[in-house]
């Protein structure tokens, strides 16, 4: 399995091909809907996308670490962290390509 990312111009490139905006046009559409899931999480929204997942900013409590190293204890503050949920269509549809690369490696 290749490990590859997939950027902001690739994202534009894709809006361009797909839809016909100009690539400026293509390009900001981008920046306007990351910005505004942006937004949204950071206001402490919920954002939700049919047939992807959904999006969600979870506080974690202060709890006690233990450096790796040294074994000491050290107080790790609370927080917020980001959660993603894959939708089921996003899993079957992961599942389903890595059976055919399976398939494909194995000859099967």
């Amino acid at each position: 399995m290749t490990e590859e990312t997939v950027t902001r111009a690739q994202l534009s490139e894709a809006v361009y091909q797909e839809v016909g905006l100009s690539r400026n046009e293509s390009a900001q559409l981008v920046e306007t809907v990351l910005k505004e899931i942006a937004d949204a999480l950071a206001d402490g929204e919920m954002v939700k996308i049919s047939s992807f997942g959904s999006f969600s900013v979870r506080k974690k409590g202060e709890r006690i670490g233990r450096n790796p190293k040294t074994g000491e204890e050290v107080p790790i503050m609370p927080r917020q962290v980001l959660v993603f949920r894959p939708s089921h269509v996003l899993k079957n549809r992961i599942n389903e390509g890595m059976q055919a690369v399976e398939t494909r490696e194995t000859g099967e």
